[in-house]
């Protein structure tokens, strides 16, 4: 039995973790907003990802830049908090299983090269001239590949 499974085994005894396991109903509310999550994220980082990797060139970036990245921002919370409070119910199985893995791993990246991109607020910079550098452009097209890889790492779990 790996290190880590009794700290496991503790978390899936935290109240909010039963209740879950307990009841069908807060379990469908808590994973629909999981879902809500992903797609307001989804939703929102591709067209601006798309827009700042030189597709869509007539739709003005500085509106975009704003709104999509809050809007993207309300997703990541969202998704994030869901997430972990869905883990709890069954850490020791998502723990083991390769797919989850694979998704932490894919998820740490896309949030770095989120950071990365937002780092000193370029984003804003880069709305108000207009201009897309190459970095930016290749860090938008890492993080369109990158989310829909964590989506597909998402939905690989419940296959392993």
């Amino acid at each position: 039995m790996p290190e880590a499974l009794p700290w496991l085994d503790v978390l899936a005894r935290w109240p909010g973790a039963q209740w879950l396991q307990s009841s069908g109903t807060a379990y469908l509310v808590v994973n629909a907003l999981h879902i809500l999550g992903i797609g307001l994220l989804v939703g929102a980082i591709l067209p601006l990802d798309l827009r700042l990797a030189g597709f869509f060139r007539r739709v003005p970036l500085a509106p975009l830049v704003d709104f999509l990245a809050r809007a993207a921002a309300v997703g990541v919370v969202l998704a994030l908090s869901t997430g972990v409070w869905l883990f709890t119910v069954k850490p020791a199985d998502y723990w083991v299983n390769t797919a989850f893995r694979i998704k932490l791993l894919l998820l740490a990246v896309a949030l770095l090269n989120v950071a990365w991109q937002h780092r000193g607020g370029a984003l804003e910079t880069i709305a108000a001239s207009g201009h897309v550098p190459t970095g930016t452009r290749l860090r938008a097209l890492a993080s369109c590949v990158l989310w829909l890889a964590v989506l597909l790492a998402g939905r690989w779990i419940g296959f392993l």
